[in-house]
């Protein structure tokens, strides 16, 4: 009879083992499948329509020569240098292209990319560094909520968006004339109905997509 229980007893041990050894493999497998954000940003990000046609040519300019010559000059600008006119201008450009908004937590009224930043931040310069979209020119543009005045949002937003292209530059060689950064403060909101809102606090990625991309896809 005492046998007969330790057998039970080492039956029933041994199942649970199997069921939570099973449960684990199942959800490591599911987290591997899951898209991480980087995947999302670079899905984003991916041109949809390529830069050449069936026979393998060219489908055109992607830009003007007038808006090539601008894109050309903003690169050279930081944020902070930039003036009203051609941040309107810079937003006209990319209104059409690939772009992506990511919710980078920094600090309440910080322009540092601490720790709970760092996790958003590797997300984009892993996407950025992918052989698919790498060599374009990307727009890093810094948004702030409805809180505080036009000036200092104006201005954290330029900061924070300067931030985030140090860090790609410095932490996944990046090349810095390819990133181009601008802040609009508070005159784009993404909630407008609620101005305080926490997706308004966000800095968007935009593939300004001026370098064929074709024959990487």
């Amino acid at each position: 009879m005492l046998a007969n229980r330790r057998n039970w007893a080492f039956i029933a041990t041994f199942s649970m083992f199997a069921v939570v050894t099973v449960l684990s493999t199942c959800w490591r497998i599911a987290r591997a499948e899951e898209p991480t954000l980087a995947d999302e940003i670079l899905n984003a990000l991916t041109p949809k329509d390529t830069t050449r046609s069936l026979t393998g040519a060219s489908s055109g300019p992607l830009f003007t020569p007038e808006q090539a010559n601008f894109l050309d000059a903003v690169k050279k600008k930081t944020a902070s240098s930039m003036d009203p006119e051609e941040r309107q201008k810079l937003a006209a450009l990319a209104k059409d292209k690939p772009n992506i908004d990511v919710s980078i937590n920094f600090d309440f009224d910080s322009d540092k990319i601490g720790p709970a930043a760092v996790p958003a931040v590797k997300e984009v310069g892993k996407a950025l560094t992918n052989s698919k979209i790498t060599g374009n020119t990307f727009v890093i543009a810094g948004h702030t909520d409805g809180k505080g005045s036009d000036a200092y949002n104006q201005g954290l937003s330029e900061r924070r968006a300067e931030e985030v292209k140090r860090y790609l530059v410095e932490q996944y060689k990046i090349p810095a004339a390819n990133l181009l950064t601008v802040g609009y403060g508070k005159t784009m909101l993404k909630n407008a109905s609620n101005p305080f809102a926490a997706e308004n606090r966000r800095v968007q990625i935009v593939n300004m997509a001026d370098k064929a991309v074709a024959a990487k896809q």
